[in-house]
């Protein structure tokens, strides 16, 4: 578990082993699902998959553990206070205002696929929010950049099916002037980013949720 207990802001200090000379030093692929109930939006369902060398540490610790097995339990916990620590790394925003978060997640796992460990857990929304009529923004990302959170293609971001004929869920791509990306390939691994240039938000992507 030692590993693991070296997890900081970026989420993993498995990142200060890394060679790289620019941002970011690690990545998580994301898949995000909305969740709802009679109605109105209640929370979101976070899938993150992370690369195979800041999979490494936490692998190493799972062993041959099988599924269910109580050691994923342990790294799951462990990861995840980081995330809370970070208010799951993740803003929602409807109105011109954020959405409050529960200070929890419903669920939480760990799980190895392949060579990569793999996050799954439950945002769940302080209030139920309405969805008829409504624009909702989505954006997950470390603001450092130290890490890459980004999603792969378009459908990595879903609805449920008592969504699918009322909303329509979109991915946008920011594409950053050629300063901030000279700014953030010039930083180093021991080099951190100006707090109130907010760099990693620069680079997020956005999610949004429309509703009829």
């Amino acid at each position: 578990m030692q590993a693991v207990k070296q997890c900081a802001l970026g989420l993993f200090l498995a990142l200060l082993s890394l060679s790289a000379s620019a941002h970011p030093h690690s990545f998580i692929r994301m898949k995000t699902q909305v969740l709802a109930d009679n109605g109105q939006f209640t929370g979101l369902k976070m899938r993150w998959t992370m690369d195979e060398i800041t999979s490494a540490d936490l692998l190493y610790d799972a062993g041959n553990a099988k599924p269910g097995d109580e050691i994923w339990k342990k790294l799951a916990a462990e990861v995840m206070a980081n995330v809370l620590g970070q208010h799951y790394f993740s803003e929602v925003w409807h109105n011109g205002q954020k959405v409050k978060f529960l200070n929890r997640p419903t669920e939480y796992g760990m799980e190895r696929e392949e060579h990569q460990a793999v996050l799954t857990f439950i945002l769940p929304l302080a209030q139920p929010q309405p969805l008829s009529g409504q624009k909702y923004t989505l954006a997950t990302f470390d603001p450092t950049y130290y890490v890459d959170m980004s999603y792969e293609q378009d459908s990595d971001a879903m609805l449920p099916a008592s969504l699918q004929t009322t909303c329509k869920i979109s991915i946008h791509t920011p594409h950053p002037g050629e300063e901030v990306l000279n700014y953030a390939q010039q930083l180093d691994k021991s080099d951190a980013p100006e707090e109130d240039m907010q760099l990693g938000k620069q680079f997020a992507q956005t999610v949004t949720l429309l509703c009829q």
